[in-house]
């Protein structure tokens, strides 16, 4: 672990001794062998998952592989679509030898870059003779191995849909809880009986809800004789304190991998979280989910086309004044609305503090029974009475 600048340069060499002897470069008709490169954070990953189902549909006899964060490797143990996940990590060097030592020597047909675009260097060092990625990366050398570029839609949808359009075709069909097998995990302590998950953690303190709404909403949650799990990341136990956890609610903050996050989450009655990884997983594990979207665009990441069948709720309060900047990936996309401010620039979070408790109580009972005690009978199944067409709900 430490300096990326050692691994780069390794990959750097790597991919341009394949481009000195790799011949001609041209686009395949039927690629045999997929490469999807990048390093995205947990909920970026999930959010492939409609491209992942597009490369199947389209190329049913293709190896497809990909390569992730080492923690989120462990959701995609049963091939999700088939697809094979390599963990990785840009900043230790024999990862990276390791990578391309071992998995590098055929090289791949096809590679495809969702997210930053210098990772088609890394493509390249894995013998890829065909890199396809999203146009207009900053710096512009990024795209330098790059052979075929795609522009962003003109019109608003989810990055996850959007990712499926680096192929041509139709869209993929909409996802299935039975396409994606639950990762293999090991014991832990679970809730007794029927509960819900409250993720308080995210990847910024600009996206944090404010302990006392999440009080107010445990509380209501205990009212109606559920069990409360509390859930944060490791690094995240004060978070978990701050909302006073009361005798009898879980506390699994810093003490369950990736894979026992996703059982937690699956057998769970709802899942509230703010707009981090956890909310995608939600979705892939069929989770009645209500996301808070803060700083972020519920539009780039709601339910889409893909997850339309999906028990999701994403609550915002839109518009939002400072949500003003149309950054997607360092391309300025001009339909975007989000905010990438960090704390420095932004002390408080206004747009988190905007959503109330009221209101995600409100939201959490088009998806609980209607009567204390009927947990066990929750169906997990759209033609439930609370579900709504997924997207944004102003609140």
């Amino acid at each position: 672990m430490g300096s990326r600048l050692g691994p780069r340069i390794a990959i750097a060499l790597y991919a341009a001794w394949r481009r000195l002897t790799g011949g001609r470069r041209a686009r395949p008709d039927d690629p045999r062998r997929i490469l999807i490169a990048h390093h995205l954070l947990l909920g970026d990953t999930l959010m492939l998952t409609p491209l992942l189902a597009k490369l199947r549909a389209q190329y049913p006899r293709a190896e497809i592989t990909m390569v992730v964060p080492h923690p989120c490797a462990r959701l995609y143990t049963h091939r999700p679509y088939g697809v094979r996940a390599l963990g990785w990590d840009p900043r230790d060097a024999q990862s990276v030898r390791s990578l391309i030592r071992d998995h590098g020597a055929g090289g791949y047909d096809l590679a495809l870059i969702p997210g930053d675009n210098r990772h088609s260097l890394l493509a390249q060092a894995l013998g890829a003779r065909w890199i396809v990625a999203f146009d207009e990366d900053r710096p512009s050398y990024r795209s330098r191995t790059v052979d075929e570029r795609h522009r962003y839609p003109d019109t608003p949808g989810t990055w996850a849909d959007i990712t499926a359009t680096l192929i041509e075709g139709p869209p993929p069909s909409a996802y299935r809880s039975a396409d994606w097998i639950a990762p293999d995990a090991a014991p832990f302590d679970r809730p007794a009986s029927a509960y819900c998950v409250l993720h308080v953690g995210a990847s910024s303190r600009l996206k944090l809800w404010a302990p006392d709404d999440w009080k107010a909403l445990a509380a209501h949650l205990r009212a109606r004789g559920l069990e409360i799990a509390w859930s944060a990341g490791p690094g995240e136990e004060a978070l978990v304190a701050a909302c006073d956890p009361q005798l009898g609610d879980r506390v699994t903050a810093g003490r369950l991998d990736l894979a026992q996050v996703w059982h937690l989450i699956a057998d769970a009655e709802l899942l509230v979280c703010p707009d981090t990884g956890v909310a995608h997983m939600g979705r892939v594990t069929d989770t009645p989910t209500i996301a808070l979207f803060g700083p972020g665009s519920a539009m780039l990441a709601g339910a889409g086309d893909f997850w339309r069948a999906s028990r999701y709720r994403a609550l915002t309060v839109a518009p939002f004044p400072c949500r003003d900047q149309h950054l997607l990936f360092k391309r300025h996309v001009a339909w975007v609305q989000i905010c990438k401010r960090s704390t420095a620039e932004c002390a408080s979070p206004r747009c988190m503090q905007a959503i109330a408790s009221a209101a995600v109580i409100a939201a959490c009972h088009e998806w609980l029974p209607t009567a204390t005690g009927d947990h066990a009978a929750h169906p997990r199944d759209p033609a439930f009475p609370g579900w709504r067409d997924p997207g944004g709900a102003p609140v």
